[in-house]
């Protein structure tokens, strides 16, 4: 078996609720009632598989769940958080669109876990075609028993609602994706509280990425164990990539944590580069990401060896990037799109972000005009970057800042 044909979550993708029983769908959810198996042992399980986020920060799920208040008379709610909505990120509508029986499983044992008797996919805007077939297989999962009423015939019941975007990457951060579901301007909020405590409405509230919870059935039918022996320690399990750019074969793909260089999936999953392009690096988890140069691939893709380079798995979008012909034109080019898409993408309501995120791509603009040579526009981002890193409500505007810095030092040489 080659390392880029493991598969745990693929296996189970299925949008028919026939088959996708047939594949072992829902018995982790049988288990779970027909062996008494507590909330408590389910958080347990997640924790001993070593399961972290797969749309970010790659946070600890099961240190995540068991922040909420175990007792049952407090409301909470869990909520999936579909709004994908990061340039190069496409991997989450692939579950979307072909498991949603996995994920309705998925979030089904998380609201049991922390005791959610309501649970929301809050679906991006853009993905409103899938919205017809969520809300299909929702019914189908009603009908057969194993969500509503009594599941199962236990004492647990549950319900799965639809919360629709408006079209702002800005929902995508936690806090600001609860402020849009109560009504209100997506601005982030200041944490403490966090939303383990202090959610939506007021209430106890989870916040799982769409293939973070694909993950949870998977693990409950393995074992928390025997998940954990997939990939490597502390990045353990599969991870779905969606790879983009320059490549030859572009797509979503699901690779074992720790198994494959970037270099590898380039070449082994991407079929090498197209014809007449030049490899030049890669972001390798979406443009908030900073990006990797050409001699930095033959590194291992996991959440902690691309933290030690300087950079993160993130959202999961590998984008690979070279040029035709001309090298600076092209980088700028590639820059430009990035930071323009932060600083149209702010919220506005911290001045760090809001003001920071136009001066970087004024100082683009003058590299670009040669108004400036690149040695001082690297010096103005770097001190721009320290007017913006730590003052902002969420990341985007220090992501915006320092992508922006690493890019232009990485490729100094090719933009003189």
């Amino acid at each position: 078996m080659k390392k880029s044909e493991f598969f745990l979550i693929k296996k189970k993708y299925s949008d028919n609720i026939d088959d996708y029983i047939k594949k072992g769908g829902f018995s982790s959810l049988k288990k779970i009632f027909s062996d008494s198996i507590s909330p408590e042992k389910v958080i347990e399980e997640v924790k001993k598989s070593g399961l972290r986020g797969r749309g970010g920060a790659g946070f600890y799920t099961g240190l995540k769940w068991s922040f909420v208040p175990r007792e049952r008379s407090i409301k909470k709610f869990l909520v999936c958080n579909a709004d994908e909505g990061e340039p190069g990120t496409f991997k989450d509508r692939d579950v979307l669109f072909y498991a949603p029986y996995l994920l309705i499983e998925g979030m089904i044992i998380a609201s049991y876990a922390i005791g959610a008797e309501v649970s929301y996919i809050y679906l991006r805007k853009e993905y409103k075609w899938v919205l017809e077939k969520l809300e299909k297989a929702i019914k189908e999962v009603e009908e057969s028993g194993f969500l509503g009423e009594k599941i199962l015939k236990s004492d647990f019941s549950h319900k799965i609602k639809i919360f629709l975007g408006a079209g702002a990457y800005i929902c995508g951060e936690e806090t600001a994706l609860l402020e849009s579901m109560e009504g209100k301007k997506g601005y982030p909020r200041l944490r403490p509280p966090y939303p383990a405590t202090f959610g939506l409405f007021g209430y106890p509230t989870v916040i799982n990425n769409v293939e973070t919870l694909a993950n949870v059935p998977i693990i409950i039918e393995m074992g928390g164990e025997n998940y954990a022996k997939i990939g490597i320690p502390k990045s353990t399990g599969t991870r779905l990539i969606a790879l983009s750019g320059i490549v030859k074969k572009k797509g979503v793909y699901e690779i074992e944590h720790g198994k494959l260089t970037l270099r590898e999936i380039i070449n082994d999953l991407g079929n090498g580069i197209k014809e007449g392009y030049h490899l030049l690096g890669v972001i390798p988890g979406g443009v908030s990401a900073p990006p990797l140069a050409y001699d930095e691939l033959d590194i291992s893709y996991d959440f902690e060896s691309l933290v030690e380079r300087g950079t993160m798995t993130g959202s999961g979008a590998v984008i690979v990037f070279g040029y035709r012909e001309d090298k600076k034109k092209e980088l700028l080019k590639i820059l430009e799109s990035i930071v323009n898409f932060f600083r149209d993408e702010s919220c506005g309501k911290c001045t760090p972000c809001r003001e920071g995120t136009w001066a970087i791509f004024s100082v683009l603009e003058k590299i670009k005009s040669k108004e400036i040579l690149i040695k001082d526009g690297i010096e103005m981002i770097s001190s721009l970057n320290g007017k913006i890193k730590g003052l902002c409500a969420c990341p985007l505007g220090e992501s915006c800042a320092l992508v922006s810095e690493v890019f232009l030092k990485k490729f100094e040489d090719i933009l003189k």
